[in-house]
């Protein structure tokens, strides 16, 4: 399989950033030949008595108030505190989390500055061969990708002082060029590290530095606060770059230069755009007084009986003692069970309790989910911790089996030893964890196969061997062609700079995402922890103590990537239940407590985003430029205003006494019913957007993985009800639409729509000149007394100079609506000069704007003239029974009757105070939360209804009845997009049921009757 990459727009928006900084430069391309000292370009590249024969990057031409101003409306865009200088010519930050596409953000910043500005020579300096090795990989897969988008490939390489041709072609090509060099390769002490600044025979008696240096590249950082010790921020200054880019999820407090893009841990959790984190604890809580094993696994929650648990203990048998796992129950014995074990006297089970995730015994004793007691070694830990890894394993594999999703799980060791070993002759055999693991999966696939028969997914499983679907990543001895410990190059870090166990990860990398390959569990080196990672890692499992010294961002860092599926596409979309976080769910198992490893890991979030407001004050929207949903209305909000604003929120118990956000914000923000003031409604998406800035230390809270998870099961009584059947009947018809519409009318609103509304911001920037005071004192100077400001005020920044800018206008529009090129084009030049003169003052913004107003009246015109007709085709009721939905008891989960399933999995607030009303009224015969697997198609995607719901025919009007659950009814103002995806939806269901069934958008159950009542 190939890996397939799509465009993000926060990845747009990183690349945009750094490119409208230099807004204004002219583009000029392959700039200043030279041929053996014999100028053909416009200077000669010589250093010293050197000649260098190449191609270099064009100078920045513009002033630095003009970059000044770029930058600081940039920051303000992004709600970045704007610079008060500018650091350096020039030196540019960025910070992604981890897991988001930092490396492809970079190249596609490449890609645009090469596009708009024509410069073309780039270093990626990184501080190990670990990510080294990660980051060339990214460039191999990525490749195809660029190369579609830009119509050309970029070349990149090592640096290896033992091939210094590569440096030659690097500066003699025209093209797209990238040196790809770890820090240690031109900053330690060795020899190797030395010749980049050497004279050698072997590179025509050059530096290689001075032929890097001459094509005054641009320096891109990939994790600066690893890179950049004193020594090296020197050594940096010999590549005398155009600019320096860094980019990191945690750069270095000081070490912040512009800062013009931030997308941090606490924005791309709340994105979804790295998984959730799942902890299974497993903590040794001491001895019970008697050398008595207890394991508790798991808390067993059903609709239908008591609470079960889980347990292992040790039963005496027929050839001794042995450790056992069953499901007990309220008045289990474990001395009997246990074939009379002293030890177990006085253990009978008198509580299962399924709120505190906790068996309690006669004799005193509490065991919580995941807690070992009585006689335990470390061996029997790390047993349980490869058992449990195992099952979740299996859990997530076979949800994900249905959708074309592998499953990998990573285990971390500290030596090979515990893997693999040799014998005298050289035949390597298990190590202790490979022989546990594989005794473990023999018994968690017999399980399976018991409880599901001859499910797909159990013959899946048989066709794979314990033995073949595990498999070492480690450092390989070639002498004795053997695995070995890898080589730790960072010994603070702990981490490996042996190429040769990453060179088996990378090169794997695609390959494992493959059902055709038997490999899903993978054994590696704890050294080999940064660097690479899997976008299919569902699990991992680190198999040794892991200090204080050990980051948990670290040790989960290696899962955090969305996955994808057999196809090679991320699973970012709604899939399984219309939530990201129901697929991608990165389970940990820890060999600590949860509450230890959630408040370690709590914590380190907490660090890296410690600069982001944690009080709602005035001061938080004070001075702010605030935007209506398009983007366009501007309003500066004074100090005033701002509180004015605070009022509201308060008086809507958004802000609690101690200014911070109440849950009720954050519910009512999840149902769409957040409500302000009416003034303040066409800015409710940018006060939304700067209370995202807000820390929220509950959204980093990892979710346990034991406790309350419930398994949705379908009722099959309800399934094959008269009531069901008959709504299944009128509602499971597919369609297709027809629009049919004279563009001419489309064109006209266009333009009328773009006259009408469209602003482009003027940017500017202000000059100040100052005079010299009389100095009467040497403090005076360094106070600033010396000088007495006498002009300032505003200037337009005027961007039309850079007229050798090329952009295709029309064809960025074409892509954002869909439209044809002709179409396009008699928009624009339809629409006013005035109008279309803003293009040149900002031609992103006018791009963004333009497109969104033409997309609304697209949506106005379809609206219009879109019809719907009924197919042959109808969706098969397997749509209930193939997904395995999962959730957790008071969380998203709430038990029912009168549902199709005994549970329901909620989104939010809203749905379950719908759905609570509805299980309970005697009105309703049986109701159904959509599976995603039911749409609607639109021309604007998939439409997956909410409910849909029978009534008792003796009781309404209309029985069968099709519901979108929306917030606060009065202040619902659906914007354009929406009220297509209804109005489809409404044309849908008139044609495919004869109107005999209803579809409307509601609020509640009240307002449900009124309209079945109607």
């Amino acid at each position: 399989m190939k890996l397939k990459f799509k465009h993000q727009r926060f990845q747009a928006d990183a690349a945009a950033a750094v490119c409208d900084v230099f807004a204004g430069q002219p583009n000029v391309s392959a700039t200043y030949i030279v041929d053996k000292g014999r100028v053909t370009g416009a200077e000669q590249l010589s250093l010293g008595d050197t000649d260098i024969t190449g191609f270099n990057n064009k100078k920045v031409l513009l002033t630095d108030d003009v970059i000044m101003a770029n930058i600081q409306r940039i920051q303000r865009q992004c709600q970045i505190e704007p610079s008060i200088q500018l650091e350096g010519r020039y030196n540019l930050t960025v910070e992604m989390e981890t897991g988001v596409g930092k490396t492809y953000t970079y190249v596609k910043t490449m890609f645009e500055l090469n596009k708009r500005y024509g410069w073309s020579k780039f270093i990626v300096v990184v501080p190990s061969v670990a990510i080294r090795e990660g980051v060339f990989k990214s460039f191999e897969l990525t490749s195809d990708h660029f190369a579609e988008e830009y119509n050309k490939k970029l070349r990149y390489f090592i640096y290896n002082s033992q091939n210094l041709a590569k440096i030659d072609k690097f500066a003699n090509d025209s093209g797209i060029n990238v040196m790809i060099i770890n820090s240690q390769a031109f900053n330690a002490k060795g020899i190797d590290a030395r010749r980049i600044s050497m004279k050698l025979d072997s590179f025509r008696s050059r530096r290689p530095i001075e032929v890097i240096a001459a094509t005054n590249p641009i320096l891109i950082i990939d994790e600066p606060q690893s890179v950049e010790g004193a020594a090296t921020r020197e050594k940096l200054k010999e590549f005398k770059p155009l600019m320096t880019l860094r980019y990191s999820a945690t750069h270095k407090k000081g070490a912040i230069y512009n800062l013009i893009y931030r997308l941090d841990a606490l924005e791309a959790y709340n994105k979804r755009l790295v998984k959730k984190i799942a902890v299974k604890g497993i903590s040794v809580s001491g001895t019970t007084g008697t050398e008595g094993y207890l394991y508790l696994e798991k808390i067993n929650l059903s609709s239908d009986h008591s609470p079960t648990a889980t347990l292992e203990f040790e039963i005496k048998g027929a050839s001794g003692i042995r450790k056992a796992s069953r499901i007990i129950k309220e008045g289990y014995n474990l001395y009997t069970q246990s074939g009379g074990l002293d030890e177990y006297k006085g253990y009978i089970v008198s509580q299962i309790n399924g709120l505190t995730n906790a068996v309690e015994f006669t004799n005193g004793v509490v065991i919580a989910a995941g807690y070992v007691l009585g006689s335990v070694n470390e061996q029997h830990i790390r047993r349980i911790q490869i058992r449990e890894t195992i099952k979740s394993h299996l859990e997530r594999e076979r949800q994900l089996f249905y959708h074309g999703i592998k499953v990998l799980s990573l285990f971390f060791i500290d030596e090979v030893a515990k893997y693999k070993q040799y014998d005298a002759v050289g035949k390597a055999f298990n190590g202790e964890y490979a022989q546990i693991f594989e005794e473990e999966y023999d018994a968690a696939f017999a399980d399976w196969q018991l409880a599901l028969g001859e499910d797909e997914y159990v013959k899946y499983l048989s066709k794979i061997t314990a033995n073949n679907t595990h498999k070492g990543y480690f450092s390989i001895d070639k002498k004795k062609d053997r695995i070995t410990n890898s080589i730790i190059g960072d010994k603070k870090e702990n981490t490996s700079d042996d190429a040769d166990a990453y060179d088996l990860i990378m090169k794997d990398k695609e390959r494992l995402l493959d059902h055709k390959e038997p490999v899903r569990f993978i054994f590696s080196h704890s050294a080999l922890r940064e660097g690479w990672d899997n976008p299919n890692v569902f699990q991992i499992c680190t198999l040794k103590q892991s200090g204080s010294e050990v980051r948990k961002r670290q040790e989960v860092g290696r899962g955090l990537r969305l996955c994808v599926n057999n196809n090679g596409e991320r699973m970012d979309s709604n899939v399984l239940g219309g939530e990201v976080h129901n697929i991608n769910v990165l389970t940990v198992i820890a060999n600590e407590s949860y509450d230890s490893f959630a408040k370690r890991l709590q914590t380190e979030i907490a660090e890296v985003v410690a600069d982001r407001p944690r009080e709602v004050a005035a001061d938080l929207f004070a001075n702010k430029l605030m935007r209506d949903a398009n983007g366009l209305n501007g309003q500066v909000f004074d100090h005033k205003l701002a509180q004015r604003l605070i009022n509201t929120l308060i008086r809507n118990s958004y802000i609690n006494d101690n200014n911070a956000l109440t849950e009720k914000y954050y519910e009512d923000l999840k149902a769409g019913t957040l409500a302000v003031a009416e003034d303040f409604t066409p800015y409710k998406a940018a006060i939304i957007q700067i209370l995202g800035s807000i820390y929220n230390p509950q959204a980093f809270a990892p979710e346990d993985a034991r406790s309350n998870n419930i398994v949705v099961q379908v009722n099959d009584t309800k399934l094959q009800m008269k009531e069901f059947k008959a709504l299944w009947s009128k509602i499971n018809a597919k369609s297709a639409y027809v629009v049919d519409f004279a563009t001419d009318e489309l064109i006209e609103k266009s333009i009328c729509a773009l006259n009408k509304q469209l602003r482009v911001n003027q940017i500017f920037f202000k000059v100040e000149q100052g005079e010299m005071n009389t100095i009467k004192s040497k403090e005076a100077l360094q106070s600033g007394e010396g000088f007495t400001k006498v002009i300032g005020g505003p200037n337009k920044v005027d961007l039309t100079v850079n007229t050798s800018v090329k952009y295709d206008l029309i064809g960025k529009i074409v892509a954002e609506t869909g439209l044809t090129r002709n179409a396009v084009g008699s928009i624009l030049r339809g629409i006013e000069k005035l109008i279309f003169g803003q293009f040149h003052r900002n031609p992103e913004e006018f791009i963004i704007k333009a497109s969104n107003l033409i997309n609304e009246q697209k949506a106005t015109v379809i609206i219009e003239h879109i019809t719907y007709n009924k197919l042959e085709a109808a969706y098969s009721a397997d749509i209930f029974t193939n997904p395995t939905l999962k959730g957790r008891l008071g969380v998203n989960a709430m038990q029912a009757d009168r549902h199709l399933y005994d549970h329901i999995i909620y989104d939010s607030t809203n749905e379950k105070n719908f759905a609570a009303e509805l299980d309970k009224c005697s009105e309703v015969a049986v109701y159904v939360k959509l599976p995603r697997g039911f749409y609607i198609n639109t021309p604007i995607g998939k439409y997956n209804p909410d409910w849909a719901i029978a009534f008792h025919e003796d009781q309404v009007k209309h029985v069968y009845f099709v519901a979108e659950t929306k917030g606060n009814m009065s202040s619902m103002q659906l914007r354009k997009l929406e009220e297509l995806k209804v109005h489809c939806a409404s044309e849908h269901f008139k044609k495919i049921s004869s109107e005999t069934v209803k579809y409307a958008v509601i609020d509640s159950y009240d307002t449900l009757l009124n309209e079945v009542m109607k």
